[in-house]
């Protein structure tokens, strides 16, 4: 850990000038927390492993901290921060990798010991809807139901137990709130959509069972506003949703997103119980050759994106006065606008 990089609600409430440490700043939602953040006129220290992420959050009006998750003068470098945002995460859908437990639960661990020991009154631990998901439909889902017995693959697992982990370090002075948007979008966005984006432009895409079924989703802007509340007003122990609204459907909502890029959506339809097998059979392979075959889907992919998956925000709007600040219709015309900037 070093010094920061030079340039080349509740009686616990964080105070609004004392400086909010963030975690994940230079992914593509902590860039946007870090934009929503300043915006509103706070400093912002955020943790970079390398030159190029520092420069990343620099650019965008954050003090950047080397280090990582897990070292040991992580809590120095938090001193005099009085909130605390963990957006970091290793966030593969495919088969397990050492990552998976170092980042999402070790790191975790570490990242929420060293607030603690800091003096951090505050922290939000970024969830996802993934830490519910089995492979079955999950249907207008609230906060009070419990983590399946079996998970779908790595990703899921591995973030249940960091909720878990963030949770149970609510003591000693520190509150902690999880949120859990899901399938992140809007401007910006340098994960679901650059995936989607050469899917469809390779032919790639194919919408399961006509991807019909209902999904509920969480522009980016209204990630960071529901992530801000929470921080603010939030219930120590609590787990919130956050997401745009009402759902909609998977096929028209990624047909409208990729419609934005200039890319007319697929009518290649695929039973589910094809994928399903193509998804075992993958993993299958993955695991007798050590890793070395990869699986072309994983059934932690088909958790996401293959049945409805729908979310109750009403906990949020009630204790957190949340409302979506962007709709849909809103989001898709930034990103028309952000698409013809680019050409």
């Amino acid at each position: 850990m070093t010094d920061p990089i030079p340039e080349g609600g509740p009686a616990s409430a964080p105070r609004p000038n004392s400086p909010i440490f963030l975690t994940g700043g230079s992914g593509y939602l902590g860039r946007n927390l870090i934009r929503h953040f300043v915006t509103d006129g706070r400093e912002v220290l955020a943790l970079v492993r390398s030159s190029a992420a520092a420069e990343v959050v620099r650019g965008l009006g954050a003090v950047p901290i080397a280090g990582t998750l897990a070292d040991p003068q992580l809590p120095q470098a938090m001193a005099g921060c009085e909130a605390l945002v963990h957006a970091a995460a290793h966030t593969s859908h495919g088969p397990e990798t050492p990552d998976h437990v170092a980042v999402n639960v070790e790191g975790t661990r570490a990242v929420l010991a060293a607030a603690r020991e800091s003096g951090v009154k505050r922290a939000v631990h970024v969830s996802t809807e993934s830490v519910l998901l089995d492979g079955r439909p999950l249907m207008d889902a609230s906060e009070c139901r419990p983590f399946p017995q079996r998970f779908p693959g790595a990703y899921s697992r591995t973030k249940a137990e960091a909720e878990r982990i963030a949770l149970a370090s609510a003591r000693g002075g520190l509150e902690v709130m999880a949120v859990r948007p899901r399938f992140v979008w809007g401007r910006d966005d340098t994960t679901a959509l650059p995936i989607l984006v050469k899917a469809a432009r390779s032919g790639q895409m194919a919408w399961i069972d006509g991807g019909h079924y209902l999904t509920s989703a969480t522009h980016v802007a209204n990630a960071c506003h529901g992530i801000d509340l929470a921080l603010r007003q939030g219930r120590s122990g609590e787990v919130y949703f956050v997401t745009d609204g009402p759902p909609i459907a998977f096929r028209d909502l990624v047909s409208q997103i990729l419609e934005t890029q200039g890319i007319a959506a697929p009518a290649k339809e695929v039973p589910s119980w094809l994928v399903q097998a193509v998804a075992r059979m993958g993993e299958g392979l993955n695991r007798l050759s050590g890793g070395r075959i990869r699986p072309p889907v994983s059934r932690q992919d088909l958790a996401t994106m293959a049945v409805e998956v729908t979310l109750d925000i009403a906990k949020a709007r009630r204790e957190l006065g949340y409302a979506p600040l962007v709709s849909v219709e809103q989001g898709l015309a930034e990103l028309r606008r952000t698409c013809r900037n680019d050409l």
